[in-house]
């Protein structure tokens, strides 16, 4: 089950500073070290706190902290621009995120279907596919499942053979799902999905547990597909500014390359099949 205590941003900022050595930070290591990391003591001492506040931020008995606080604190634990975006999430420094109905933009689909040697869909929050043009919903169909992709991801033992370098695309998705689980106020099909992949995949769990968070940007996939074979792929995922929570991923191969050939052939397949079901 999920850890659904009301203290996340302790949760956080403890795994963060368990992936920082004193030598990243500069500091000097003296005597023996009982924990992995950086100690409390340390990142007080980094982000000009007391260590009496910092422990009191971590264990929840402080929930306010000011935003040169967070920055601070931040900078002390060397986070990524997404990581800091969460951590002010977490701090509820940030404005809450405006819910859009799920419907995708009539331009945006016109664009999707622009692509015409590209794979490209939208997702939501919880990255459930919401519009595809034909190329990506043949080469996602034997992953969409009820049309989640990340639960496809860890409870379909086909996805593995279907991504071949599945632990690479794992744990990017989860990174990516704490961003989305980071919104304010929470989406509640991203909190559901979380709960269930919780507790129904171990390989999901250790990948939460971690506390990685990073939005999707370049990723490279290497994919297995039933209908054309392997597939080289690189994905870029953009935020739709005009529907908060909605990403446009676009997935294409090297240009005159066997890859290209087949994600041609899988638009093309996508068609046909289309027209002979019609």
């Amino acid at each position: 089950m999920v850890d659904v205590s009301s203290n996340p941003l302790g949760r956080f900022l403890r795994a963060q500073r368990a992936k920082v050595t004193p030598a990243e930070t500069g500091l000097p290591i003296v005597g023996g070290r009982r924990v992995p990391g950086l100690r409390r003591e340390e990142v007080a001492v980094l982000a000009g706190v007391s260590a009496d506040y910092y422990t009191r931020l971590e264990q929840g008995r402080e929930r306010a902290p000011s935003a040169q606080v967070v920055d601070a604190l931040c900078e002390a634990l060397r986070l990524a621009p997404d990581a800091r975006e969460h951590v002010f999430r977490l701090a509820k420094l940030t404005p809450s995120v405006r819910r859009t109905e799920e419907m995708v933009a009539p331009e945006l689909l016109q664009t999707m279907d622009a692509f015409p040697h590209a794979a490209a869909y939208v997702t939501n929050a919880a990255f459930r596919v919401l519009a595809a043009n034909p190329t990506a919903a043949a080469l996602i169909a034997p992953v969409q499942g009820d049309g989640n992709v990340l639960r496809t991801i860890f409870l379909d033992k086909a996805a593995r053979d279907y991504y071949l370098n599945w632990d690479d695309v794992a744990r990017a998705a989860v990174s990516a799902l704490r961003l989305a689980h980071g919104f304010v106020p929470p989406h509640p099909e991203v909190s559901d999905l979380v709960s269930g992949l919780y507790g129904g995949s171990s390989a999901f769990r250790g990948l939460w547990d971690d506390q990685t968070v990073a939005g999707l940007t370049m990723t490279r996939k290497s994919i297995h597909h039933p209908d054309v074979g392997l597939l080289h792929l690189n994905y870029q995922t953009f935020d739709v500014r005009s529907a908060p929570g909605q990403q446009l991923t676009v997935a294409t191969a090297a240009a005159d390359s066997p890859s290209a050939d087949a994600l041609a052939l899988l638009g093309a397949l996508h068609v046909t099949r289309r027209g002979a079901a019609t």
